[in-house]
């Protein structure tokens, strides 16, 4: 269920992201200001109050969602926003000149976007994407206040029912670092070959 959780945030958080980044950066203020504000409100929010309002206050307006919807909607929806600032600052570290030469060899903005400026804008961006989804993985564990029965929830009911909070908390924590550490081996591999490239 953790694994779930991660892969499918990160699925819908990516896209998304990739659209919040896009309208940050667009000229126009009637896309840019509303964009920006929804990207630095839901960063101000606490990620577990996000939650809350998903599951306990959207059937108030009539939208019901089960825990593992709620938890997945609500844990995409705040990392798009951050994978929006990562995205962002991808693009914006490419030398202008690219867009300007690939306009100059005839490309139109979108096809010098898609060919030129985002695969240099991603290879940038890959180390702290990598890392948000290490943090992902780890702020799955909130959706256990919504009732998923993920690892940590999992962990709660064993822990009531047993009693032994010792042996079922380490190894709570020893299979989130089970999951967490091949992942920021890969980040650090990418950082480690982002700098060789550089």
């Amino acid at each position: 269920m953790t694994v779930y959780i991660t892969v499918i945030s990160l699925v819908i958080s990516t896209p998304l992201g990739l659209l919040w980044a896009a309208g940050k950066m667009c000229p126009w203020r009637i896309i840019h200001w509303p964009v920006s504000v929804i990207i630095n409100i839901t960063r101000g929010l606490p990620m577990i109050v996000v939650l809350f309002y998903i599951y306990f206050v959207f059937p108030d307006i009539g939208i019901t969602l089960t825990s593992f919807e709620a938890s997945v909607i609500g844990i995409a929806f705040c990392y798009s926003t951050y994978i929006a600032e990562i995205f962002r600052a991808g693009i914006e570290a490419v030398d202008r000149g690219q867009l300007e030469a690939a306009r100059s060899l005839g490309m139109g903005f979108r096809k010098a976007m898609c060919r030129v400026i985002l695969p240099q804008a991603f290879h940038i961006a890959l180390p702290p994407y990598s890392n948000t989804l290490v943090m992902m993985l780890k702020d799955s564990a909130l959706a256990s206040t919504i009732a998923v029965t993920e690892i940590t929830r999992q962990g709660q009911l064993i822990a009531a029912s047993t009693f032994d909070n010792t042996t079922i908390y380490t190894l709570v924590a020893l299979l989130y670092l089970a999951l967490s550490l091949p992942l920021m081996a890969m980040t650090k591999r990418l950082e480690a070959r982002r700098v060789k490239g550089a």
